[in-house]
């Protein structure tokens, strides 16, 4: 990606996973032309969206952060997983383009109010939210669940040719029992196999964190270290 484009390391910050450190990410020149095209190439090497930026960690003091990805050919869910598809199996799902609207906004604002409430995330207006969830170049699509038209949840995924990646799932926190986080990746790991895509990428995998060792439930997962992708022990 070097030779094709300019890639910047932004200042230290504080780490969105653990409040003690400090954070750094290579960043895809946002001005770069032909962001739709570089997409593809800079999931396979670790990088993932946030709004209209492809990013990195790029930390001098810690590799917590690990590139992963589901295998779309060699996924089968595990008995958990597919007591969560029996449990929903009353969800209508369907492919939608992406955007703001009233109904996918109020639903976005109860989940961050639910889960992030006092962090500033659960103020989130239409701006926030469409700056957020989509970009001009990114191939993106909202999964949306609906049970008798209620709309329970969006998984946000972008679908690029040789990678679909999971940007971010949030639904109707009173829920929870549904597991939707874990349905929603089961959902795109169907999407991808149906349009023949290789690979569901979930951004990073950080070991023990609570938030996001629940990842590696998803076998066979492939995590990328030292510049090449291996799979997880």
């Amino acid at each position: 990606m070097t030779d094709r484009v300019r890639l910047f390391q932004t200042l230290p910050h504080t780490c969105g996973y653990f409040a003690e450190r400090t954070a750094q990410n290579l960043v895809v020149d946002p001005a770069a032309p032909h962001l739709d095209r570089l997409y593809g190439p800079a999931l396979a090497k670790g990088f993932r969206r946030a709004g209209g930026h492809l990013y990195l960690p790029q930390c001098n003091a810690c590799q917590a952060c690990v590139p992963c990805r589901i295998d779309v050919a060699a996924f089968a869910p595990d008995r958990s997983q597919r007591r969560c598809l029996k449990r929903n199996a009353d969800i209508e799902v369907s492919e939608q383009m992406p955007g703001f609207t009233r109904e996918r906004h109020a639903l976005y604002r109860r989940y961050l109010h639910a889960r992030h409430s006092g962090g500033g995330m659960d103020a989130a207006d239409a701006e926030d939210f469409q700056r957020f969830l989509a970009a001009p170049w990114s191939p993106t699509l909202f999964l949306e669940f609906r049970v008798g038209g209620r709309l329970l949840g969006v998984a946000v995924t972008d679908v690029a040719l040789t990678g679909l990646s999971a940007v971010y799932t949030f639904f109707d926190p009173a829920e929870d029992a549904r597991s939707l986080g874990t349905f929603g990746i089961i959902q795109q790991v169907e999407l991808a196999r149906r349009r023949g895509i290789p690979y569901v990428y979930l951004g990073f995998w950080i070991a023990g964190h609570p938030k996001m060792d629940y990842k590696r439930r998803f076998k066979p997962l492939e995590i990328r270290r030292h510049g090449r992708w291996i799979p997880m022990p």
